[in-house]
C-alpha cells in the first residue's frame, strides 16, 4: 500500500486529495492545524477504515511539524503533497499593502513548505516512489503576471517555486523528485464560487499528472492538465 502525506486537509483541495487517495487504497496521513474542527475530514477518516490517519500539524510551527513526523513512527512516505496555503488579505496593490500580513503569507506559502520538506526528506527517501509535490499557483508565474495586484500572494508563490527548484537540485542525489503544480482556478473558499473547476476535477487531473512523474520531471512547474507552466 503506497503512502501519502498531505498538508492542509481540513477542506478544499487538501481534503479532496485525502478523499481520492484513500478511495484508491493508499495509506493517507492527513494533516491539519485543528483536527477537532475538521468535521468533513473526521467523517472521512471514520468511513475509510484504517486507510486515513489524521495528524495535527501547524506548518508554521517547527515543533508541530517535528511532532507530526514522529507520529509516523518511521513509515516511508511515497508522496508528500505540500498543500497548506493562504491567500492573505485581498486587494494588496502598490500603495495598499499590509506588510504584517505579507510576512504571514510568506511564512505559510513559502517558508513552511520547505520546513515540511526538510522534516520529511528522510522518510520520502526511504520510500519506493520518492515524490514531493507542492501546490503552487499560476499567479506565481512572472511570465503570466499581466494584471498586477495580489502582491503578497503572488510573491509567496513565485518564491516557493524558486525554493522547490533548489530543493529539486539538492535532493536529486537522494533520488527524490520535486515538482510544483498549479491546480487551476478551483471552486474553494480561496478560489471563490466563480471558479470553473471543482476540487474533484482539479485533484483528479493533478493525480494523473503525479502518477506519470519520473525523476526527469524533477524541478518542473506543471499545470493541473499536465502542460508545463511558464516560470
Amino acid at each position: 500500500m503506497p503512502t501519502v502525506l498531505i498538508t492542509g486537509t481540513s477542506r478544499g483541495i487538501g481534503l479532496e486529495f485525502a478523499r481520492q487517495y484513500a478511495a484508491d487504497e493508499w495509506k493517507v496521513f492527513a494533516t491539519c492545524r485543528e483536527p477537532r474542527n475538521a468535521r468533513e475530514l473526521r467523517e472521512l477518516a471514520q468511513t475509510s477504515g484504517d486507510k486515513l490517519t489524521i495528524i495535527p500539524m501547524d506548518v508554521t510551527d517547527a515543533a508541530s511539524v517535528r511532532n507530526a513526523v514522529q507520529e509516523l513512527h518511521g513509515t516511508p512516505v511515497d508522496l508528500l503533497i505540500n498543500n497548506a496555503g493562504t491567500a492573505g488579505k485581498p486587494g494588496q496593490t502598490t500603495g495598499n499593502i499590509d506588510y504584517t500580513n505579507w510576512l504571514q503569507v510568506l511564512e505559510v506559502n513559502t517558508v513552511s513548505p520547505v520546513r515540511v520538506v526538510e522534516a520529511l526528506a528522510d522518510l520520502v527517501a526511504r520510500s519506493e516512489r520518492r515524490l514531493m509535490v507542492t501546490i503552487t499557483s499560476g499567479m506565481g508565474s512572472l511570465t503570466d503576471n499581466t494584471e498586477g495586484g495580489s502582491i503578497a500572494y503572488r510573491t509567496s508563490k513565485a518564491a516557493v517555486n524558486m525554493a522547490m527548484r533548489s530543493v529539486a537540485v539538492d535532493l536529486a542525489r537522494r533520488g527524490i523528485a520535486c515538482i510544483v503544480v498549479h491546480p487551476g482556478w478551483v471552486r474553494t473558499d480561496m478560489g471563490g464560487s466563480s471558479a470553473p473547476l471543482t476540487a474533484e476535477q482539479s485533484v483528479s487531473a493533478m493525480r494523473r499528472v503525479i502518477a506519470q512523474l519520473t525523476p526527469r520531471d524533477s524541478g518542473k512547474f506543471f499545470d493541473y492538465d499536465g502542460r508545463e507552466h511558464p516560470w
